[in-house]
């Protein structure tokens, strides 16, 4: 599990595991990180973990937040960076982070752009099936590790408007970032959808999600960054 270590003038005060999907930074006593300090906004910064990733993001902090020295708003997190609020620095420690062989941390994610988009395929002629049955199937056909059939995500307006995402990533992050982004993850249990950026929320089936993770079913319609697209198993 990934964790911070809080320290002010080189001094550790504390580990704080990083233990829900999203935790709060800030002056006051609800935040799950109280920092009490008055160069600290009352609800100051986020961090949000899903799976082995985390994003920062500042709330409109009076004073600003600092990740290695550079003001950031939006910031995905990595190994060993230091962010500083005021005379105070939480060090990020991500526990297991990359396993051998693993990709970099960028291709784990994905911003929706049309280059990256693509007509729905074809369904496959039904002499394919009888084909693959005569010949054993290679070893890239296997099951996937997560248990979950493949999903993809289908375009319902916009200039994108029929093209399809597929969500072969463990995290796929849709919208657009500085107005409004969110991620999906794929987990042994399902798919989730998480808000990460914007003052507004992306609604699922008409109705705004909160800051929590939210489990995705077949066919649900969700709406980021005034696009809406139409979440589907590809079974």
């Amino acid at each position: 599990m990934a964790k911070m270590i809080l320290s002010m003038d080189g001094l550790v005060l504390k580990e704080i595991p990083l233990a829900k999907e999203r935790m709060t930074i800030g002056r006051k006593p609800h935040n799950d990180i109280q920092i009490d300090n008055l160069a600290i906004s009352g609800e100051h910064a986020a961090v949000v973990t899903i799976l082995n990733d985390s994003f920062l993001e500042d709330l409109n902090s009076t004073n600003g937040t600092l990740v290695n020295g550079q003001p950031v708003k939006k910031h995905f997190l990595k190994n060993g960076d230091v962010v500083e609020l005021g005379k105070y620095k939480l060090k990020y420690i991500a526990e297991q982070s990359a396993a051998a062989g693993d990709s970099p941390d960028f291709e784990k994610t994905m911003v929706m752009r049309s280059n990256m988009l693509r007509p729905a395929a074809e369904p496959a002629p039904a002499a394919s099936a009888s084909a693959s049955a005569a010949q054993p199937a290679p070893p890239a056909a296997a099951a996937p590790v997560q248990a979950q059939p493949p999903a993809a995500i289908q375009i319902l307006s916009g200039s994108n408007a029929g093209r399809e995402l597929e969500l072969t990533k463990s995290l796929t992050t849709l919208g657009k970032p500085g107005v409004q982004v969110a991620v999906i993850a794929r987990r042994p249990h399902g798919y989730f959808i998480t808000h990460v950026e914007g003052a507004q929320f992306p609604v699922v089936n008409g109705k705004a999600l909160d800051a929590q993770a939210h489990p995705l079913a077949d066919h649900d319609v969700i709406e980021i960054a005034g696009v809406k697209m139409e979440f589907f198993l590809k079974t």
